[in-house]
């Protein structure tokens, strides 16, 4: 059965998802890794900002907020 994966930025606050692939590259990619998020990382979207951006997600632990232009570069499949 293939994964049906979804941007980052498209997950509803709320519902979990795990972490497949990064689609960025250079600085950005580096970034992510560094905030913890690997392949087979759960995450969890809590809140979104007044405005819609940025969104706060549950990464191992932490709460970290992430703007739509970074969170659309990271694939997820929904749990």
């Amino acid at each position: 059965m293939k994964e049906f994966l979804i941007p980052l930025s498209r997950l509803p606050v709320g519902k979990k998802a795990r972490v497949k692939t990064l689609t960025s590259n250079g600085i950005s990619r580096r970034r992510l890794l560094d905030l913890g998020l690997i392949s087979e990382t759960e995450v969890e979207a809590l809140q979104k900002s007044p405005s819609g951006d940025p969104v706060a997600y549950q990464i191992r632990g932490a709460v970290i907020a992430l703007r739509t232009e970074e969170s659309s570069k990271i694939l997820v499949e929904v749990l």
